[in-house]
């Protein structure tokens, strides 16, 4: 029988004994065994802290964040597999869709939030704090990656997706996980590990995974460890309590199921398109995923008047769900994940029903469509009705985690907000109503007792991810029964494994530790203009002081008349009377412009653009006839994905301080510029470079890959040239319309062409049959053509040229174009 593996301490590996039987949801066949036995947890969980996590440290934001982004396109790529494997825990293709794509949509985003830190391994938290009154001391946060690993304990209902979304979290923190995925769904998280640890993206150790129980996981962590849980608030209960999380103060983050409450609006009446809105939002959080969501709707609160309407609208909506084998098309719900979820759920439902009536489904009759209903895993939706929700509170104290919901009445708001709270703290609540009043005070009252809460109506139904779908950049968690704890959130998700340490000293010595300016910390006077430096010599506290110049009553004047802003205090002086202002005075905004007049560097060179303007103040006038001078210095550099035809860059962030003859601060301001980074990739083809090259190139040289000889190399050359010079047009672009532009661009990036890239104009330019006699005459008539090249865009400099792969190409795109080819295949024989 398969076993279902581990992977620890950089290896594939087995339990020793032969373990529990995991079924398929849908037949009941035995899928393989886990086993735990011979595991050694405490060297597993001290693996990830060394291995993993020093290598993990050691990568800045911006190196993580893209290593998340290719895990995502290496995992999207290959995730019709992953499909195959979650149709036997009785996943549906849509319930599927949200645990697969949905947890490699955490990756994305959580990848471009990259963005939001700075280009270095830790992060820098919120503004400097002036701790003197000189300014020679102060304090700032930053928050450094953790020196442990989070081990994640997650339930049964969303293997990848609770995986991903906590491990993506984790890894842009710095931080290396161990996964105990629940052993019922653990062959799909084996699955999806084996091609992450297959692709080589992540650093060795950063992911670990043990698939079964392991009750003594908790009993090693250590203080810079964290936990999180995913599963039932009773369990949840239990390993909060665990006393080494107590005695190593380790953060722990409970995520539990919970009675997640959605109330129908008094105005949203039947016929009223919220009314639908509703029903078909009830019935898809009963279904999707056969109601094993820790999300979905378990109490539904309508005005009691609307009672029997819902429940006979939300009965239609649920004849429409056919049950059985997920493959197939027309099956809408598929199964839980085994017989003892089938058999928990119905002792749950009969709980509720001491009070409550069943009044739709039944826990004894399931017709299924394509599956055996004996055999599989399958049971009915189940609606309740408890009229008497004061009185009878077991609906609100009871889960049963399948396809089951509530129906109770309110008769005001007031109540409706009671009857949520009842259910001591939920993941989710949802409102749908057509009357902002009424969501406004349902959110202001009840959001102390959900940890997200959703407004439907006409307005955001089209577009709303719906009730139960957590995002990325949202907390998912919630108070009370829902277990206390906060996951994803953006950046809130990240901080969650950085230690926030608070650090005081001079803003020189700030300066170096943060990575970002400090105001009044020393400058470094450098050689030359900041703007003629390519991104990557930029470094915080480089500075430049300016040369003087005088605010003229002109210059105040014909700004006014250029920018229409006629404000009394630049061009009436006879109103001046009571104001703040003494004289002229000169608009702040000419005050930035003087300033740039001053400071820019009117060369071409590293600073491609102007990207923007930041936290701007004016601390006094400035009068006509006064003198000032400007303080340029780099305050932070933040890195930048760059996917349009421009070339390779990142932001800088410049401190502008203006000042005034006696050295007085007049004006402060952070402006940003794009600035390209260096080309080191590609050699320069010029002249004498590729002369080099050919003296090198005899018939011995071999390819380093590829099938072509020396003398084919260079008829291709050849070829593409004659391409470039518009000898030849005779072709059709074969790159699809939608990723031309896409493709296009990667012209500008310093990105090398990948090997054995096959030539779409090969059968056209025969290269396997040489045209040229011999590889002398090869070489002369590449350089021919090669002339013919540059003499035809100095001819017209203007021309667009049409590339198969590239699209059109003017003739600056040409050279990159030649810049990146000739590299291409000089080092495909070894000449570079």
């Amino acid at each position: 029988m398969k076993k279902i593996q581990h992977y620890v301490n950089g290896q594939w590996t087995e339990g020793t004994e032969e373990g529990a039987p995991i079924y398929d949801s849908i037949t009941g066949e035995v899928i393989g065994n886990i086993a735990i036995e011979g595991l050694d947890i405490p060297e597993i969980l001290n693996y990830g802290r060394t291995k993993g996590g020093e290598l993990l440290r050691k990568m800045t934001f911006q190196e993580r964040g893209n290593m998340l982004k290719k895990l995502a396109l290496y995992l999207t790529k290959r995730k019709a597999a992953f499909y195959e494997v979650s149709y036997r825990t009785g996943a549906t293709k849509l319930d599927s869709w949200i645990d697969i794509e949905g947890g490699f949509g955490n990756l994305f985003a959580n990848a471009s939030l990259r963005k939001l830190f700075p280009n270095q391994p830790y992060d820098v938290e919120g503004e400097p704090i002036d701790l003197s009154r000189g300014g020679r001391f102060m304090a700032h946060h930053i928050m450094v990656p953790k020196k442990g690993v989070a081990v994640h304990i997650n339930a049964f209902n969303f293997p990848v997706w609770g995986m991903l979304e906590k491990c993506a979290v984790n890894w842009m923190a710095g931080v290396p996980a161990v996964v105990l995925p629940a052993p019922s769904s653990s062959y799909l998280a084996e699955a999806v590990a084996k091609e992450i640890i297959a692709s080589g993206i992540l650093p060795e150790g950063a992911l670990q995974i043990i698939n079964g129980t392991v009750r003594t996981i908790l009993d090693t962590v250590q203080s810079q460890d964290v936990v999180t849980f995913t599963g039932s608030a009773a369990t949840g209960r239990i390993l909060k309590a665990h006393p080494q999380l107590i005695q190593e103060a380790v953060p722990f983050t409970m995520e539990a199921d919970s009675l997640n409450a959605s109330i129908l609006g008094e105005d949203a009446a039947p016929g009223t398109p919220e009314f639908d809105i509703f029903v078909k939002e009830v019935r898809k959080e009963m279904t999707v995923k056969c109601g094993q969501k820790c999300t979905a709707i378990r109490r539904i609160i309508v005005p009691e008047k609307y009672m029997e309407d819902v429940q006979i609208a939300l009965g239609k909506q649920l004849d429409k769900v056919t049950i059985g084998d997920p493959r197939l098309k027309e099956v809408r719900m598929g199964s839980l994940i085994s017989k003892q979820q089938v058999e928990a759920v119905r002792l749950s439902v009969t709980d509720i029903a001491k009070e409550a009536q069943i009044v739709y489904g039944s826990l004894d009759r399931i017709e299924t469509v394509g599956a055996d209903a004996e055999k599989g895993a399958f049971i009915s939706p189940i609606l309740l009705r408890e009229d008497h929700p004061f009185k009878n509170t077991i609906a609100h104290e009871r889960e049963a985690f399948g396809p089951v919901s509530t129906l109770m009445p309110y008769k005001n708001l007031e109540e409706a907000i009671t009857l949520a709270q009842m259910g001591k703290g939920s993941l989710v609540s949802s409102i749908v109503t057509n009357d902002n009043a009424i969501a406004k005070e349902y959110v202001v009252n009840a959001a102390s007792h959900h940890g997200r809460i959703l407004v439907l109506n006409r307005e955001s139904a089209k577009e709303s991810t719906g009730h139960g779908s957590p995002l990325p950049n949202l907390v998912h968690g919630g108070p009370g029964r829902a277990g206390g704890g906060e996951e994803m959130g953006g950046l809130r998700g990240i901080k969650h494994y950085l230690q926030r340490t608070a650090v005081q000293g001079s803003p020189t010595t700030l300066t170096a530790v943060t990575g970002i300016y400090q105001a009044n910390s020393a400058y470094t006077e450098i050689d030359e203009h900041p703007f003629a430096y390519h991104w990557e010599d930029i470094q915080a506290g480089m500075s430049l002081k300016t040369h003087k110049r005088t605010i003229t009553d002109g210059d105040i004047v014909n700004f006014a008349n250029l920018t229409w802003d006629h404000f009394y205090a630049h061009t009436d002086i006879t109103s001046l009377e009571g104001s703040i202002f003494e004289k002229r005075t000169a608009h702040g905004y000419f005050i930035l412009a003087a300033a740039a007049g001053l400071f820019v560097y009117p060369n071409k060179g590293p600073v491609a653009a102007n990207y923007g303007l930041e936290d701007c103040r004016f601390l006094r006038p400035i009068y006509h006839n006064d003198t000032v001078y400007v303080r340029l210095t780099c305050k932070q550099k933040v890195d930048r994905d760059v996917a349009s035809a421009e070339h390779p860059s990142g932001i800088v962030k410049w401190f502008v301080e203006v000042f005034d003859v006696e050295d007085e601060l007049v004006a402060v301001a952070t402006i940003l510029t794009m600035v390209q980074k260096k080309q080191t990739t590609f050699v320069e083809m010029t002249a004498e470079t590729i002369a080099s090259c050919l003296a090198k190139l005899t018939t011995e040289n071999k390819a380093q890959w590829g099938t072509l000889t020396p003398q084919l190399m260079l008829e291709h050359l050849e070829f593409n040239y004659k391409i470039c010079a518009g000898e030849i047009q005779d072709f059709e672009i074969v790159t699809p319309e939608k990723i031309l532009e896409k493709v296009h661009n990667t012209l500008y990036n310093y990105e090398k062409m990948p090997p054995n890239y096959e030539f779409p104009l090969a059968e056209k330019s025969t290269m396997t049959i040489p045209k040229h006699p011999d590889l002398e005459t090869a070489k002369a008539a590449f350089l021919e053509a090669r002339e013919s090249y540059l003499a035809f865009f100095k001819e017209r400099p203007e021309a667009i040229v049409k590339n198969a792969v590239f699209g059109e190409l003017n003739k600056y795109e040409t050279y990159l174009l030649e810049r990146k080819h000739l590299n291409h295949h000089f080092e495909q024989f070894g000449l570079l």
